[in-house]
């Protein structure tokens, strides 16, 4: 996963706890809104992935929102803007792939609804 965060921090200029913090929130809302043993085999790829995935879920927030609305809410208070929110997303997606292939990753994006848009 330090790969990605770095990639993060060189491509959107986000620190990079911050950066850790949106992976992990990312991670946590693939898996709980998507096909989970695709998304769990990608998180396995990604050594650190677990850990933070855990940390985001256990954090709660959102303000009782679901979906991708809760998702935009914790990234915002995680401290990104909408322009870095969607850069993220794409950064996490393009390595993603680089990792799990286009056709898994096109599987979990395509099993959630409205997903497709932000990517």
């Amino acid at each position: 996963m330090d790969k990605l965060l770095d990639r993060l921090v060189a491509n959107v200029g986000v620190d990079r706890g911050v950066a850790e913090k949106a992976v992990g929130i990312i991670l946590a809302f693939l898996l709980k809104e998507g096909r989970s043993d695709k998304v769990q085999a990608l998180i396995n790829q990604m050594p650190g992935a677990e850990a933070a995935t855990q940390a985001a879920a256990s954090e709660g927030g959102g303000l009782g929102m679901g979906g991708i609305m809760g998702v935009g809410t914790k990234l915002m208070a995680a401290g990104l803007g909408m322009d870095q929110m969607q850069a993220v997303t794409r950064e996490i997606i393009a390595y993603s792939c680089e990792k799990a292939g286009e056709d898994t990753v096109g599987e979990i994006v395509g099993s959630i609804p409205g997903l497709g848009q932000f990517v």
